[in-house]
């Protein structure tokens, strides 16, 4: 008797910087979509990988939650403001992966210095 197949992931990333900087990181583990996932262009949702029982999905990263949260997506990629902006109890943070990173910088008038 034969195992049955593991079920199919679906991992949602955002398009953007965030997806720029997570893409060697999938290379790292060994996750490599198909070529068109690199296209912006590309009108698909659903992109292949080497993997077989993984799939991508490259969205908005407000949508990044939204399909995580609603079972489109076993899990995604998003910065933590997004995380802090839904309140999905489905939602969790397990991992920094210390990409993303922002800073805010103000400026002012000399003379108020």
């Amino acid at each position: 008797m034969r195992a049955a197949p593991a079920p199919a992931l679906v991992m949602a990333l955002p398009k953007g910087r965030i997806l720029d900087e997570a893409l060697p990181l999938l290379e790292r583990a060994g996750i490599r979509p198909e070529p068109d996932f690199a296209r912006e262009d590309a009108r698909q949702l659903r992109f292949a990988t080497n993997l077989p029982e993984l799939t991508l999905v490259r969205v908005r990263s407000f949508d990044v939650a939204t399909f995580v949260g609603f079972d489109a997506a076993q899990l995604g990629i998003v910065g933590s403001d997004v995380l802090m902006e839904f309140d999905y109890p489905e939602l969790y943070a397990p991992v920094d992966l210390g990409i993303g990173r922002c800073r805010l910088s103000v400026a002012e008038p000399e003379s108020l210095a």
